[in-house]
């Protein structure tokens, strides 16, 4: 068997163990891992996989995006990781070509008005695309590998002492910022339980470990609670296209306790949960488990004549939301659009 076709096997199953991952839930690994994996996948394509121009080379990403994201449907982490490296091969092939990302955008007003459309050519051979593309995806893993890092070190902005701090589940990002202002700062975190599930419990067991001042509460307590409070802190699973959130069930409760009470909602995300899906467009927004855990099987009688609804994730309008705080730093939720457009490009937002 020739090298080639031994190196395109190999890459093929690589691809295969990633789905079959994904398709089982990822096994329990974090956001930020299945991003860091969608990349280094991603990366290993462009390197093996046969290609003659960037045109080829999205196709082909296109192609086994579509699939990663068919795989695991409600993360959407990897349909975004895909995006950003569709963008990258349309800045480094204009680049290499001698084209700028600016006048393009100079001159796409002018073109959409007079053609109809921009359909720009992929079609032309340039020999310095696949290490060009390698070498900005590595710098992409690299901002994977220091996403959380970057998120933690802004806390001390935030949270100041003798502050009261709410928090909803269990959100590493969330946690590695308390921790991170605990160093120099001295707060109490009110947890809320997020039930069924009840990860609150070891957020809070976390944080009490680290010396931070911690209470559990039950989500029916969030509105009686929220008048103490100083500032929420949030994590979430997706930063949808206008600004609002897909968070775990339970946040939008808080959302809208802190609203009342005018106490800040702050959203500690990295910008890979960042996607240009709307909260309308697809049935993949709705993810529901069994209700084992809030009717179990044991109430035969009752559960014979009612249907039990488990929804896994809240939407969150921005109107609820403060603050962003990324690895790129603080933006009002007003700001997402500009994010989006600086991240993916428009032909790339359905795979």
């Amino acid at each position: 068997m020739s090298p080639g076709v031994d190196k395109e096997t190999e890459l093929s199953d690589r691809i295969e163990t990633f789905l079959a991952e994904l398709k089982r839930g990822g096994n329990g690994r974090g956001s930020a891992e299945t991003a860091r994996q969608t990349a280094g996948l991603l990366r290993r394509i462009t390197a093996q996989a046969r290609w003659g121009n960037a045109g080829e080379l999205m196709d082909i990403i296109r192609k086994e995006g579509k699939r990663m994201v068919l795989a695991q449907s409600s993360e959407t982490t990897v349909g975004n990781t895909v995006r950003r490296v569709l963008k990258i091969i349309r800045e480094e092939y204009s680049r290499l070509r001698g084209r700028s990302e600016e006048t393009d955008q100079q001159e796409s007003l002018h073109k959409l008005l007079t053609s109809g459309g921009l359909n720009e050519d992929f079609s032309a051979h340039v020999p310095a695309l696949r290490a060009n593309v390698i070498e900005v995806i590595n710098e992409l893993l690299t901002e994977l590998e220091g996403t959380l890092d970057n998120i933690a070190m802004q806390a001390l902005e935030h949270i100041h002492s003798n502050e009261v701090i709410m928090t909803v589940g269990r959100s590493r990002t969330v946690e590695a910022f308390l921790k991170d202002a605990a160093r120099k700062r001295k707060f109490h975190v009110i947890v809320a339980e997020c039930a069924p599930f009840c990860q609150g419990h070891e957020m809070a067991a976390s944080l009490s470990k680290d010396g931070i001042e911690t209470t559990v509460i039950t989500d029916a307590a969030i509105f009686a609670v929220m008048s103490r409070v100083n500032k929420v802190i949030i994590g979430t699973q997706t930063i949808l296209a206008n600004g609002g959130l897909r968070a775990v069930s339970g946040t939008h409760t808080l959302a809208l306790a802190a609203k009342h009470h005018s106490t800040p909602l702050i959203v500690c995300a990295p910008m890979f949960k960042l996607t240009p899906q709307f909260p309308n467009e697809e049935d993949t927004f709705h993810k529901f488990v069994s209700p084992q855990e809030v009717l179990p099987f044991t109430e035969g009688e009752i559960l014979a004549k009612v249907n039990v609804h488990c929804p896994v994730f809240d939407y969150v309008p921005p109107e609820l939301i403060t603050l962003f705080i990324s690895n790129i730093g603080g933006n009002a939720p007003s700001y997402i659009y500009r994010l989006m457009s600086e991240l993916y490009h428009p032909d790339d937002h359905d795979l």
